[in-house]
């Protein structure tokens, strides 16, 4: 059944005009990313073309879709904006409060029943407000979404930064923080910078053991975790039109890897035959109708790089297995070379822990490849060596593999189903270990592998690589294991060689489900009460946050200079800390607790300026407001890399942090932070890091004149009374600058709908 069909039916009745006024308004071919960034502009066309990487522009997208953890803020913000229903199509997914330990139907009751208030929360907001509910079990957000939601040439926003896996069917969707959707909720446009586009053109076909995933590991290891930054990379070729549209999915969910705004293919008979199997007929027919619209222009393609900022080409017929890690998505080493790499590093060599599925490999195409691999295994008379997990994306997908035999071929060689839900990916997991600060080694087909992401052990070393290539590490393991070249001594002492994965795009029988888990929205939710205890531990109400009151800011303490790489959970840690989700004032005590300190290189321990003494992090910054004394963080490169969670910009906000000034910003939490009333600053002169000493006061002379373009001053009183002062830089344009002085986004949209 397809979802939302008439409003998919009203985007391409208007897709083609648009696009050909749009190709008048540039006067010159289209790729596909503009075609359907400029047919969802918020209002007319421009009289000449964006700026890449410079205009905002205001944007009309088509849907939204919240995870459990991030909607209950999202939600929350949505209460207090004034209406009584979305005005765009959104969703609900309970999937990243399930924590895996035991097995799929251990974990889930352990959730239903630790996380029953949130999940009744989020339930009842959702009938509400006309918002669609998938249970606890259902799936993964963004499988359940290109399963159900996805549609070419569509836009969605999501408060999840791996929303960008519904680019595999040809939309631009991208992670926002939760205040965002809140506007597009409300009916409000969405702003964002026009990204800059980089083309990746794939030629050839994946054979033997390579797949889709190990597109995503080498275009990491070209473009770096900040190479795609403010920027939409847009796939095409012979090669991009050979793979499955679950395999474009992987791609581009981990291209939020490298900080892209998204990434996207054009739209082909593979999405076409997804769109099919998966009950949505109808929007296959309804994009056949436009599929001239639907993919970049000829021309395009035929000359990249004359329409895109940069270009790169890969040929998969030559592309080979990569893993990349440990600690960072982007060390890419080629399986060839990776043994070599392992003992030269003096890695682990022992494979602990093997886990395959997550939102960006949990397909039916990605089990049934490393299912061949777990078959042949069993009859070669062989089992895991490290112990080996499987979380479906969907319940769909769950019962479909069941169904074909899929999850018995792992069972065989002792495999554990997981839930379908997010699980270890998050650092859900409560990992079977005896000493939890062990070196040792893990690997993932997940996406993300930053220290302490999984399991909150500093020296698990976790790698990343496609689910056939963990599939067999976990039968070996052993890291130095190639399976493309070497043997394995089986329970008879024979060797053995695996052969290559074999699998299906598409399930034979088709997909089957008997409770894919969705529960409708109310018609009418005039009359259904939302309910929060005042005595929560796990909601509380907002209180909107203080608007500016138009002074210069000064006497600001220094809360933290972090050191190196400093990401959302860094600032605000995920696993036990999910719980808190939904209660700002209880979820602040995680705030910052990751970062390292530059003056003692400690995490969690800075300098108490008022006292002397040192404490964490958190615990300092509640005595500044406290006080009433202000502060600011300081921090390095892409900070704030990685999710989209809109709490990393919240809990300062909320505990009295007044600016963030760094040498340069994730863009996802750069939006948070202004959404929320933040300052987000960077230095115009990255040596002028250096200058700012522990005890500093810190004081932005000119604030009084904050204006598009203009940078502002910021002066340093070192503790031997000593001054000096350098120029930092902003990107607010004259309405984020309006946020800042309402004291957020939300609080200016309220102040409109009262009007």
């Amino acid at each position: 059944m397809a979802f939302d069909i008439d409003m998919i039916r009203r985007v391409y009745a208007q897709f083609g005009e648009k696009v050909e006024q749009t190709r008048k308004v540039l006067n010159r071919p289209l790729t596909l990313t503009e075609k359907i960034l400029y047919a969802h502009l918020s209002g007319e066309l421009p009289q000449q073309a964006f700026e890449r990487g410079k205009s905002y522009v205001d944007f009309a997208p088509d849907r939204v879709a919240m995870q459990d953890a991030t909607a209950q803020m999202a939600l929350l913000q949505f209460m207090q904006a004034g209406r009584e229903k979305a005005a765009v199509p959104s969703t609900v997914h309970c999937d990243h409060l399930i924590q895996a330990k035991d097995g799929a139907v251990a974990d889930l009751k352990n959730a239903l029943n630790s996380s029953k208030e949130v999940f009744d929360f989020l339930a009842s907001v959702s009938n509400k407000y006309g918002i669609g509910f998938w249970k606890p079990g259902a799936g993964i957000i963004h499988q359940v979404v290109l399963e159900n939601y996805a549609f070419p040439g569509g836009m969605m926003i999501g408060t999840d930064s791996h929303t960008v896996n519904a680019g595999g069917l040809g939309m631009i969707a991208i992670g926002v923080g939760g205040a965002d959707a809140v506007d597009v909720m409300a009916g409000m446009p969405w702003e964002l910078k026009f990204p800059k586009l980089i083309g990746v053109k794939l030629t050839g076909r994946l054979s033997g053991w390579a797949s889709a995933k190990d597109v995503i590991l080498k275009v990491a290891g070209i473009l770096t975790v900040k190479g795609g930054t403010g920027a939409i990379l847009e796939y095409f070729g012979e090669g991009a039109r050979s793979l499955s549209a679950t395999g474009k999915g992987t791609i581009c969910n981990m291209g939020a890897e490298i900080g892209a705004t998204t990434s996207t293919f054009g739209y082909d008979e593979s999405m076409a035959e997804y769109l099919r199997g998966t009950d949505r007929p109808e929007v296959a027919g309804l994009a056949d109708e436009v599929k001239q619209h639907l993919t970049g222009d000829e021309e395009v393609y035929a000359q990249p790089e004359k329409y895109f900022d940069q270009v790169i080409e890969i040929n998969l017929s030559e592309l080979e297995p990569h893993i990349n890690g440990p600690f960072t998505p982007d060390r890419a080493t080629p399986l060839s070379q990776f043994a070599a790499e392992v003992k030269k590093n003096n890695w682990p060599k022992e494979l602990e822990v093997g886990l395959i599925g997550s939102c960006t490999n949990s397909s039916y195409e990605d089990i049934s490849r490393a299912a061949s691999i777990a078959r042949q295994a069993s009859e070669k008379k062989l089992k895991v060596k490290a112990e080996f997990t499987i979380t479906p994306g969907s319940e769909q997908v769950r019962y479909t593999v069941d169904r074909d035999g899929f999850l018995a071929d792992f069972d065989q060689i002792g495999g554990v189903v997981l839930a379908n839900a997010c699980g270890p990916c998050i650092g859900q997991w409560a990992r079977h270990t005896n000493d939890p600060k062990r070196p040792n080694s893990i690997i993932t087909s997940f996406n993300r592998n930053f220290a302490k992401r999984n399991d909150g052990n500093p020296n698990t070393h976790a790698f990343v690589a496609s689910p056939e290539i963990v599939t067999a590490f976990a039968i070996a393991g052993d890291l130095t294991f190639n399976p493309v070249t070497d043997t394995l001594v089986n329970e008879e002492g024979k060797a053995v060689k695996l052969d290559e994965p074999a699998g299906l795009h598409m399930p034979p029988k088709g997909f089957a489900v008997k409770d894919a888990g969705y529960q409708a929205p109310a018609a009418d939710g005039s009359n259904i009460e939302v309910l929060v205890n005042p005595e929560s531990e796990r909601l509380q109400l907002l209180e909107p946050f203080a608007p500016w009151d138009g002074q210069n800011l000064s006497g600001l303490r220094l809360l933290i200079k972090a050191k190196g790489k400093c990401t959302t959970d860094h600032i605000s840690m995920a696993g036990p800390w999910l719980r808190f989700r939904g209660h700002l004032d209880n979820i602040s005590n995680n705030m910052l607790t990751g970062a390292v300190n530059y003056f003692n290189d400690a995490t969690d321990t800075v300098k108490n300026q008022l006292t002397g003494a040192y404490d964490a992090v958190p615990a300092v910054q509640r005595a500044y407001k406290a006080a009433g004394v202000g502060s600011i963080v300081v921090g390095d490169h892409n900070y704030g890399e990685g999710s989209s969670r809109e709490h990393a910009a919240m809990e300062p906000r909320h505990l009295g942090v007044r600016a963030v000034l760094v040498k340069s910003f994730a863009r996802i939490h750069e939006t948070n932070l202004k959404k929320q009333g933040m300052l987000a600053l960077t230095f115009e002169n990255e040596a002028d890091y250096d200058r700012i000493q522990e005890d500093d006061v810190i004081n932005l002379t000119d604030l009084e004149s904050f204006a598009p373009d203009r940078p502002l001053t910021v002066e340093l009183v070192h503790a031997d009374g000593q001054k000096e002062s350098f120029k930092v830089l902003h990107t607010y344009n004259a309405q984020q600058i309006e946020w800042f002085k309402a004291g957020s986004a939300l609080n200016l949209i309220k102040l409109e709908n009262a009007k």
